[in-house]
């Protein structure tokens, strides 16, 4: 048996806006997570009982996105009684853990085909702690009191000396490079159409982005964050931005430069990856489109929490005996302009190496999704620049980072 965990394709739902006027909101996430893992199907015609996993990333886990929502969407999709699933959270990089697990599991032999990915509406957002990340749990709070990822994002740039400008250009090269994909059709590929139960179509593109984007109209956009690092947290009589400067007390005030536009954007969508053994690929006529070469996770400073793409990069690439430079593209996922901009100054990577059809600032972040999107438009786009080597990584929430290599085929 060859020790290699084979990527057969890679498809994904079209981001929808993540409000309740958005084009995906009327759709259940499972249907939406159902119809994707369909259109791989229709795709490959592989028989579902094969499937020796599900394995989805979802950042919610309640509500609409509760009870193994890998399970249910594999059941809602009519896939045989035979194809289990699993559902995980590793918050921002939980589609992208997903694929990497499935990829542990067939490279260890343990497994021969998986189906993974991730979902996530956003326009239909579940119940969350007030506190967020330590879930009013005193004792963790009493050793990292983390704060919302806004504000982290914010300390990020504070600390490193971002300035507003610096991450508005970037928020306006994201939205300028997401246009010059989808006018050239690099997304199309990979799209799967989502529809509503009586069959009318209710999403066939990307309808997050805001092609025209300029410095100037950025410009307008008041901080996001500043209201809330002013807000008081109860039970004490500490804002926000001072508590997140007890762990950073070098900073004496939190610069506030994020906002909609050099931020994530909140939307629907779903991802599905096909990852299979080369037994199992050359057993029923599958062509490989890439090979999963290395993973890894990292961890780092949970407070400032979103520093560790560079790190997990690092230790991926360490660990499969390559250097940054040995790689031809990057996707950086762009939670905030700040943790990319990050993650270019501790690699020294170049930047038309990094997203280059734009990235989640433009193009939206459906949290569990996202890592399997990426995954996907990496590998288009090393294909289209006829190249071999990709590396994605994400970061996370509670000061975690993922990272994947993948090689052309």
């Amino acid at each position: 048996m060859d020790n290699e965990a084979w990527i057969i394709d890679a498809v994904r739902s079209p981001r929808g806006k993540g409000k309740k006027s958005g084009s995906l909101h009327e759709v259940h996430p499972q249907r939406i997570l159902a119809q994707v893992l369909n259109g791989l199907k229709a795709r490959h015609d592989f028989d579902t009982a094969d499937v020796d996993d599900v394995v989805m990333g979802c950042g919610a886990g309640s509500g609409d996105h509760s009870m193994d929502i890998a399970r249910m969407a594999a059941l809602d999709a009519g896939w045989s009684l035979d194809a289990p699933g699993v559902t995980l959270n590793r918050f921002c990089g939980s589609g992208q853990q997903a694929v990497n697990f499935a990829a542990m599991g067939v490279r260890a032999g343990f497994q021969n085909m998986v189906v993974a990915g991730g979902v996530e509406s956003m326009s239909r957002p579940a119940p969350m702690h007030v506190d967020g990340f330590t879930a009013n749990n005193n004792h963790l709070r009493e050793q990292f009191e983390m704060v919302p990822q806004g504000i982290s994002a914010d300390l990020i740039a504070t600390t490193e000396g971002f300035t507003r400008k610096d991450c508005d250009e970037l928020g306006v090269d994201s939205q300028n490079r997401a246009a010059a994909a989808i006018k050239d059709g690099r997304f199309d590929s990979a799209l799967i159409p989502i529809y509503h139960d009586d069959g009318e179509l209710a999403l066939d593109h990307d309808e997050f982005p805001r092609p025209g984007t300029t410095l100037e109209s950025l410009g307008e956009l008041a901080p996001s964050f500043a209201a809330m690092g002013a807000h008081t947290l109860d039970g004490t009589s500490r804002t926000i931005d001072e508590t997140a400067r007890l762990a950073y007390p070098e900073v004496s005030e939190i610069s506030h430069v994020h906002h909609a536009g050099n931020s994530s954007g909140v939307v629907d969508g779903a991802s599905a990856v096909l990852v299979t053994s080369p037994d199992y690929a050359r057993a029923h006529g599958m062509k490989p489109r890439a090979r999963v070469v290395m993973t890894a996770v990292a961890g780092t400073e949970p407070v400032i929490m979103l520093t560790a793409p560079g790190p997990a990069a690092k230790r991926c690439l360490d660990n499969a005996g390559m250097t940054f430079d040995d790689i031809d593209l990057f996707e950086v996922n762009e939670a905030f302009a700040a943790v990319v901009l990050k993650f270019l100054k501790d690699t020294n990577v170049d930047w038309n190496k990094v997203n280059v059809n734009g990235g989640a600032m433009a193009l939206g972040h459906p949290i569990g999704a996202t890592g399997g999107m990426l995954i996907g438009t990496i590998l288009d786009e090393l294909e289209r620049q006829d190249k071999s080597l990709g590396l994605v990584t994400m970061c996370t929430g509670g000061g975690m980072g993922t990272a994947t290599i993948i090689e052309r085929l």
